[in-house]
């Protein structure tokens, strides 16, 4: 059973300590529904490994927070240990960063807050760390999009404690070139298709990335080769050759234009779209918003990955990310958090949704 009367930091360590690798959040999220269950003030559904958890107090405005409870794979960094850097503690451990000291924020303050100045509906969900056709998020907007209504949403996502707004959009594409098939020993008798890939390369090398401002943030956007393949034995010149191309995109432009300005990039070359997931505007002008980040401090960022704030924005919901843990120790092995983060984000969610 999950002790929810503890700190937000001794949390961290307890759901951090349940390995729960992608597909295998089970054990987790029996813990986190038995810890919720018992709590009047809470309306718990489940949803495979999914749990929503609402507040019914006819308040006039409904926000999401909400975080996933999955990681990627562990090596050999569990379980979980406090450290010193710097003179600064730490809790050090897979999951710590991406995102269990968010998902254990949220914990605590779903347990404490029974009477919030806003009705919450609080969400933590499975599969985040693999294809998007898996993700818990995705199948609750599909099964159940009336639990999924608000005025604003927050993604637990780790943000070094700061507001980062909105997310660039992604996709990935399959640059292909054709060729002959022929002995290399008679090189002159094909075509070779990995030669053929040589300008595709130039062009992305010579590209310049803009940094495009949405609603007052700067989203940095890159277009990049992020894989190559062909050849088929050492003495056959290659028929065939791909290059994946990755586009991050900022959240001005629809998916299909970000496609189109892939297309015209590496025009005259055959292209197939494998994967794409648009980006999301800040929708920091909403009331809702303007006063959350009064609540918390500091200014609003642009978030450069793509989360799933982008899931929120497709249901017409202003949403940032907001949680403790520097992003670029996500998947890392030496993943840690500081102690003094998790306070800070506890402390500035306590007081916006308590705020009268």
């Amino acid at each position: 059973m999950l002790d929810l009367t503890g700190s937000s930091a001794s949390i961290t360590r307890a759901i951090c300590d349940i390995p729960s690798v992608s597909g295998d959040e089970g054990t987790l999220a029996d813990a986190i529904a038995d810890a919720l269950v018992p709590l009047a003030h809470l309306d718990v559904v489940r949803d495979g490994d999914a749990i929503i958890a609402r507040t019914n107090l006819g308040r006039e405005r409904r926000v999401i927070i909400a975080g996933h409870i999955d990681t990627v794979p562990v090596n050999d960094n569990l379980p979980t240990r406090e450290v010193i850097e710097n003179g600064e503690q730490l809790i050090w451990g897979r999951g710590t960063v991406d995102m269990k000291a968010g998902v254990a924020v949220q914990l605590k303050l779903a347990a404490e807050l029974t009477d919030p100045a806003v009705d919450i509906t609080w969400v933590w969900y499975d599969h985040e760390e693999v294809e998007a056709t898996k993700n818990g998020l995705g199948r609750l907007a599909r099964t159940h999009a009336d639990l999924l209504t608000g005025d604003f949403a927050i993604l637990g996502e780790p943000s070094n404690g700061a507001v980062e707004g909105g997310c660039n959009g992604t996709l990935r594409v399959i640059v292909r070139t054709r060729g002959t098939r022929a002995h290399s020993a008679r090189w002159w008798m094909g075509d070779n298709a990995i030669h053929a890939v040589a300008p595709i390369l130039t062009r992305l090398a010579a590209y310049q990335p803009r940094t495009i401002s949405v609603e007052g943030l700067d989203y940095r956007e890159g277009l990049n080769a992020v894989r190559i393949s062909g050849g088929v034995a050492g003495n056959v010149i290659p028929d065939l050759c791909e290059v994946e191309v990755n586009y991050r995109f900022a959240p001005d432009k629809s998916g299909d234009e970000a496609l189109a300005h892939v297309r015209e990039v590496l025009h005259g070359f055959e292209i197939e779209l494998t994967d794409m997931s648009p980006g999301a505007r800040p929708g920091l002008d909403a009331p809702v918003a303007q006063n959350f980040l009064a609540a918390v401090g500091g200014e609003a960022r642009p978030k450069y990955g793509w989360t799933d704030v982008a899931r929120f924005s497709e249901l017409g919901i202003p949403a940032v990310n907001y949680g403790p843990g520097d992003p670029q120790l996500a998947h890392h092995d030496e993943e840690r958090v500081p102690v003094s983060q998790i306070v800070d984000v506890e402390r500035g969610l306590r007081e916006w949704l308590t705020r009268r």
